[in-house]
């Protein structure tokens, strides 16, 4: 135990003098002991996590045994049932399915993407995965090459109608945050067909959204506009952009053939799963811990997001075992299409305002199963301003685990809780292998470690403990 209380003491900076005073003296401070006693049960969580843990396993299930999960599908109803059952087992005071309307889209038989009668090098296959919400069809046409919007306006009717475009913009590897790379150019995969049919294009061709050189390519949701003409859309992997732009350079020309067998079906039922710790003095204040169920259709889903789904469900299960009776109702939800979508987390906001539910604060685990780095809170400073400095004071509990609190944004199925005026938090884990594998066949259980992955749940269940302890 005197460890233990060094290394926090230690890590918050209070001099080693200090600290045999604290523990002789009877006219120690109230706030000391009290840092003390949290920092023991901080311990315990992570001690707990990282050799008691369920997250692994249940990982290994929901990704070996059921798989990719996409709205709609048979396998996210399985993930549904299988997790509310997983839940079932914890002891929880409640776990219920609640219900929300999702799209259903399927991608059909495998793309055929091919470039037609190079000069150099003949006729050559082009990875290529349909994106999520696009129609299917036949098109053979000549390439353009666009890299910014104001380049495809330049461009105009006269050079794109009747041609396929593809959009060429990389993620700016000079960005030491990858979602901010991310958004730096994921526009031209959620826009870019309806923008490219504006001036007449046939199709469009998106550089798949990694940083990495590979031959995979990364899927995601698209949007059309329905001011016009509906056009098939497709990633094409990092390596096949580079080969295509490559022959565009040398030869001047290029011509494809894109065949994609996809369709959206009719909207299906499907669930939220929920369960909950209920709160001793303030249940209908709620702290919520989520992640998404659903996933694309290729790969696992492990990182994205099969890893916040179940580090979600572990945080309760961790304070629950250690006896942890918590103030505030303790909430997992395992939000249902954040893909391509977002209904389930429409779906509860409006359940939650209905029911007159606080949301005191959310925290959404979407950015993978990687080592920790801290959380971003986001929210209005006219009622959190003071929850900014308290951050403050829980820092040092975190500074031993390498953790850091920043401003910024949180997670898109939180997100619709904004105007409820509760606090929002993202996870954040070291994101600088996220995009190896977003999206794309390659997010697989194999690329999840086992202690990274249970650091996360430790991460996110000792920052429970402090809101719900402390508030806000």
């Amino acid at each position: 135990m005197k460890n233990r209380v060094f290394r926090h003491l230690f890590w918050t900076k209070v001099p080693i003098t200090l600290y045999f005073i604290f523990t002789l003296t009877p006219y120690a401070s109230a706030q000391t002991k009290e840092h003390e006693v949290d920092a023991l049960f901080i311990d315990r969580i992570y001690d707990h996590s990282l050799t008691d843990s369920r997250c692994y396993p249940w990982l290994e299930y929901l990704s070996l045994q059921i798989g990719h999960r996409l709205s709609g599908s048979p396998s996210a109803a399985k993930a549904v049932k299988w997790t509310q059952s997983m839940l079932d087992t914890l002891g929880l005071d409640s776990v219920w399915l609640q219900p929300c309307m999702v799209p259903h889209w399927v991608r059909g038989e495998a793309e055929q993407v091919h470039v037609i009668g190079s000069k150099k090098q003949g006729t050559y296959p082009l990875a290529a995965l349909a994106l999520g919400g696009s129609i299917g069809g036949k098109v053979q046409a000549e390439v353009v090459e666009v890299k910014s919007w104001e380049q495809l306006d330049q461009m105009g009717s006269a050079a794109i109608k009747g041609k396929i475009v593809f959009y060429n913009r990389p993620m700016d590897a000079t960005k030491i945050r990858t979602f901010e790379a991310y958004g730096g150019c994921v526009d031209q995969r959620v826009g870019g067909a309806s923008r490219a049919a504006k001036y007449g294009a046939v199709a469009v061709l998106v550089r798949s959204m990694t940083l990495r050189l590979d031959d995979y390519p990364h899927t995601g949701t698209m949007h059309y506009d329905s001011a016009y003409t509906l056009i098939p859309a497709a990633a094409i992997s990092t390596v096949a952009a580079e080969k295509l732009s490559q022959t565009l350079r040398e030869e001047g020309r290029a011509k494809v053939s894109i065949q994609l067998n996809c369709k959206t079906l009719p909207d299906e039922p499907s669930y939220n799963v929920i369960g909950e710790i209920r709160g001793s003095s303030k249940p209908n204040d709620i702290i919520l811990v989520g992640g998404h169920l659903d996933s694309w259709d290729v790969g696992h889903g492990s990182h994205d997001d099969g890893a916040g789904v179940v580090q979600s469900m572990d945080v309760l299960r961790v304070l629950k075992t250690l006896g942890y009776k918590p103030q505030h109702t303790i909430r997992c939800v395992l939000f249902m299409n954040e893909e391509n979508g977002l209904r389930g987390g429409k779906a509860y906001a409006k359940e939650a305002e209905r029911k007159g539910e606080y949301p005191l604060a959310s925290i959404e685990s979407d950015a993978g199963g990687f080592t920790p780095r801290g959380f971003s809170f986001e929210g209005n400073e006219s009622v959190f301003g003071k929850f900014f400095d308290k951050l403050e004071t829980f820092a040092p509990h975190f500074e031993p685990y390498g953790l850091k609190f920043t401003k910024g944004g949180s997670g898109a199925d939180i997100s619709p809780l904004r105007g409820m005026n509760g606090l929002l938090s993202g996870y954040s884990p070291d994101s600088q292998r996220y995009f190896d594998y977003h999206h794309a066949e390659t997010d697989t259980f194999d690329k999840v470690n086992k202690r990274e992955l249970e650091l996360g749940t430790a991460s996110m269940a000792a920052l429970v403990y402090l809101i719900d302890k402390y508030g806000l």
